[in-house]
């Protein structure tokens, strides 16, 4: 498979520079908000689907229902779900005549849900985390947000790329990370050399953590998670040139190193590098199977403005 933007530099130039937190301008030009997404082409995605085993799909989705761990710490709103027609609530509500004998004839049900956009598996938009009021590309709230949501991004494309595990749980033969472990790029490159596998500019990369292992207890899974650290984000993006970077819990170490900072790991891919980040991903079947190289077909949700689009990423083995 080709290198994807062969040719492109992997560090952008600067809008914002304070204290090293650095919001970058794109090298796509100033209305884009998508990032390296950019680098998919028909030709990348056929490629990336060339020798993909369809008879073998591994479903990365966590299921969603009610009391499911979910970040709440800032006052988001849970997942819930409810019903709005029940089959016996729709002949009790319906008046004498036609329509009550309608109802006692078919069974009608109907539901809806509320949810914050990242919760459960999801892709996290370029414009979700920036530094000092700016995100990736110069988008500014005074500028570019309207009353419910931001007045662009939020519909990504379809994500059909080469996928790339790298298993450091399993590296540490650990059913999963300590808490707080924070992953640095010595225990990537050693992931990768243990599955034989060479991260490439394009990939997207998934990292295993195990934190999988306390879902679905809410407490258990989100108190001081393991994840990327600061370095291994810097390594994905500017060594390997990842795509897009996604892990089996938040993504990255909680709390972090440094006191004060928040999710400086998401600001620096989001906001400096242009990369999208997976998160809560369903990574145990995938790495029990050792498939560690795998096409990946994600579809986000359209979400126009949306900060968070929920997914339903498959792999399919490469043979």
């Amino acid at each position: 498979m080709s290198l994807l933007g062969a040719d492109e530099p992997l560090v952008y130039p600067a809008l914002q520079e304070r204290d090293g937190r650095r919001v970058s301008r794109s090298p796509w030009g100033p209305d884009d908000v998508i990032g390296r997404l950019n680098w998919m082409t028909p030709a990348s995605q056929a490629a990336a689907l060339a020798g993909a085993d369809a008879a073998r799909p591994f479903d990365l989705a966590v299921d969603h229902f009610p009391g499911m761990p979910s970040w709440l710490q800032a006052g988001d709103p849970k997942y819930d779900i409810w019903m709005t027609h029940t089959p016996s609530g729709e002949v009790a509500d319906a008046p004498p005549g036609p329509q009550r004998e309608q109802f006692e004839r078919n069974a009608y049900a109907g539901s809806a849900i509320t949810m914050y956009t990242h919760v459960g598996t999801h892709v996290c938009s370029l414009l979700h985390i920036g530094y000092d009021g700016l995100f990736w590309n110069g988008r500014r709230q005074a500028d570019d947000l309207g009353s419910r949501a931001w007045r662009e991004g939020g519909a990504l494309p379809p994500i059909v790329a080469r996928g790339v595990l790298l298993d450091v749980a399993g590296l540490h033969g650990a059913g999963s990370l300590p808490d707080s472990y924070d992953i640095g790029p010595a225990d990537l490159r050693a992931a990768a050399a243990r599955a034989g596998v060479e991260p490439q500019r394009g990939d997207v990369v998934f990292v295993r953590t195990g934190r999988m292992a306390r879902w679905p207890d809410a407490e258990g899974f989100m108190r001081n998670p393991p994840g990327i650290g600061l370095e291994a984000g810097r390594y994905l993006a500017e060594e390997v040139g990842a795509m897009c970077v996604g892990v089996d819990c938040g993504g990255e170490t909680m709390p972090p190193r440094t006191p004060g900072e928040f999710l400086p790991v998401h600001a620096y891919l989001l906001a400096t590098a242009g990369v999208t980040v997976f998160e809560n991903l369903w990574l145990e079947q995938l790495a029990a199977a050792r498939v560690h190289r795998f096409a990946l077909l994600a579809f986000p949700l359209k979400l126009r403005g949306s900060t968070g689009l929920p997914l339903r990423p498959v792999a399919l083995p490469l043979t």
